[in-house]
């Protein structure tokens, strides 16, 4: 889906460029045409080639978004080349049991990523900031007061000291036990009694400050040392005792195991219970296998890397919840731009087909009103938004369902690249495409492309990936109808487009023939019919020019030819579709004739449906 808006946006672009520098014809060198491509227009990076790590909200563009499939001139669909990664120009399995063992591991460790971030709340609520870190002035502070409170302990047992010492300046000398032992007259023994109880006294108090002042050092080192010394004193053994509790243990260690297991599972089961619920597109993560092919959309996204695939989920999951995509889906946003996209029927393999008209934007009311100023770009952002989700939500994303669109986009009458308002709001959606609405397209049809368009497509294809470009296709006006009626029934084609199907008589469920005319030949379809009856028929030949005739034959020789359509030629220009009726009451055949004078071949596609009759 991205692919194909993105092509449009830089052919736009491109030409723009063109028409500024007068330089289209001027570029015989193709490195000269890459040269300026690469600098003034990006080239999307392909999902497949080098993805970038993606970032929040804005991650690298995807290929899935709107792969397509090239072709040069409608005809060259089945290139057989190779294809780096995919291998296949086919769509990708959606069952699991078809992933080669890589993509399968890969799946299971985006689910197990998934899934603890569900239990932790990370899709819907945002990431906390870390707290600023405090002031300086807060982380000095403590330590200023630590420093004083140390102060007056360091201090004090000094100043202590000195104070004793001063007041007994013999302290030091009675300390000696030589000296107290020796013999001393009458008066002096009450002396030196008193100076060492004094002196004694003096040690005790010095000893209690330096404990109290050494505060929790002195404590841990006692107690390190009772430590130490009680694992130094030998224990008798019990030898009986040790071997019963080394017993009792290995027999007690497999059901300690057991509790543990049971303990975690416990965990596990309580944080899956209380996990959020997360759904994408109206499928709920890891409820179910539907699961499985939403996470696939977003591995092959970015060519599974698990890291990768989940950073876009995650991106995914906060963007819809910003930008209200459940409410959004319910809201009216008006009838005014029906024309400019609409769903219409289904291809061959079943997939919803989606067209794009460009050419409703000629339009000068319809523009202005969609694209004048930034408040009316975003309303048609939101348009095109709604428009895709309630498109989305019709599809299967069972395993081996149909999960994909088909975009086809008109390209008759697209303004041209110097409308800025329309390149910006297509660059603007080109971009919520790919970030969030991977793997979405199964095949992109350009009709009705203007020549301009071709040549700056060569400019732009070689910066596509291979399999990008196998998934696009290019017509001009004259093969619009035949390269829509490749891939889709008539019946299911809108009759601007070529094919049958409108309000009326028939509808989508009443299967058309598709017949190919040669050049310069009659073609004759007969309807034989048993019994009396009422018989429609729808008839076109896609472009016409050829002439057209019906008539009755009666199966009784007896009975006349009726003419109910005289042969006419008709023309292009003329109704595309012919419905005839006729009455028939006796067994016969209504016979249609092709006359294709032309010098080319001309597709018919014709359907019929009998009532019966009461006369």
């Amino acid at each position: 889906m991205a692919e194909g808006e993105e092509v449009h946006r830089q052919a736009q672009e491109t030409l723009a460029r063109v028409e500024e520098e007068v330089v289209v014809t001027d570029v015989p060198q193709a490195e000269k045409a890459s040269t300026t491509t690469a600098e003034k227009v990006p080239p999307p990076v392909p999902e497949t080639e080098e993805p970038t790590k993606p970032k929040p909200i804005k991650e690298e563009p995807e290929e899935g978004a709107a792969d397509a499939e090239v072709s040069k001139s409608g005809d060259n669909i089945n290139d057989e080349k190779s294809i780096p990664l995919s291998g296949s120009f086919k769509e990708e399995s959606t069952r699991v049991s078809d992933l080669p063992e890589a993509e399968k591991k890969a799946l299971e460790e985006l689910k197990q990523l998934i899934q603890e971030a569900l239990n932790k709340h990370e899709f819907t609520t945002l990431p906390s900031p870390p707290p600023p870190p405090p002031p300086k002035e807060d982380q000095e502070k403590p330590e200023a007061l630590e420093e004083k409170d140390k102060n007056p302990v360091e201090e004090k047992p000094s100043q202590v000291v000195a104070d004793e010492e001063t007041a007994n300046p013999e302290s030091e000398t009675v300390a000696e036990p030589e000296k107290i032992a020796e013999p001393a007259k009458e008066g002096e023994t009450v002396e030196v009694t008193e100076t060492v109880v004094v002196t004694e006294v003096i040690e005790e108090k010095v000893a209690a400050e330096v404990v109290d002042d050494d505060g929790a050092k002195t404590v841990e080192a006692i107690k390190e040392t009772i430590v130490s010394v009680s694992s130094l004193v030998p224990q008798e053994p019990t030898p009986t005792t040790s071997e019963a509790t080394k017993e009792a243990e290995e027999k007690a260690a497999p059901s300690l195991e057991a509790e543990a297991v049971e303990k975690d599972a416990k965990v596990e089961t309580l944080a899956s219970l209380l996990a959020e619920e997360v759904s994408i597109w109206g499928v709920p993560l890891l409820a179910d296998e539907r699961s499985d092919v939403i996470l696939l959309k977003f591995l092959r996204a970015r060519d599974f890397k698990v890291k990768d695939a989940f950073t876009m989920i995650k991106n995914t999951v906060r963007w819809r919840k910003e930008f209200g995509i459940d409410e959004l889906v319910e809201q009216e946003l008006g009838s005014d731009l029906e024309k400019v996209a609409f769903m219409h029927g289904f291809d061959k393999e079943g997939h919803p087909v989606c067209y794009n008209v460009y050419g409703e934007f000629q339009n000068k009311e319809l523009y202005q009103k969609a694209f004048s100023d930034e408040e009316k770009r975003l309303r048609f952002l939101r348009w095109r938004i709604q428009f895709l989700e309630r498109s989305i939500r019709k599809l299967d994303f069972k395993p081996g369902g149909i999960s994909t669109l088909v975009q086809v986009n008109d390209l008759k009458n697209s303004p041209g690249p110097n409308k800025w308002e329309l390149r910006q709001a297509t660059k603007q959606a080109l971009q919520l495409l790919q970030d969030n609405y991977p793997e979405f397209v199964a095949k992109q049809v350009f009709i009705n492309v203007p020549w301009w368009y071709l040549a700056v497509n060569r400019m732009i294809s070689p910066f596509l990936t291979q399999r990008t470009k196998s998934k696009f296709v290019f017509a001009g006006p004259s093969k619009s109808a035949e390269t829509l009626l490749r891939y889709i029934t008539a019946e299911q084609v809108p009759v601007k487009y070529g094919g049958l199907s409108k309000d009326g008589e028939f509808g989508t469920t009443d299967a058309a023939t598709e017949v190919t005319v040669r050049p310069a030949a009659k073609h004759t379809v007969e309807f034989p019919v048993t019994e009396s009856c009422l018989l429609t028929w729808e008839v076109r030949v896609v472009g016409w020019d050829v002439s057209y005739g019906a008539e009755f034959v009666p199966s009784s020789e007896e009975s006349y030819t009726v003419i109910i359509q005289k042969a006419r030629k008709v023309a292009s220009s003329e109704e595309p579709v012919v419905c005839n009726s006729f009455k028939i009451g006796e067994p016969g055949k209504v016979v249609l004739t092709i006359d294709n004078a032309t010098s080319k071949k001309k597709k018919l596609l014709y359907r019929l449906k009998t009532k019966a009759s009461s006369d």
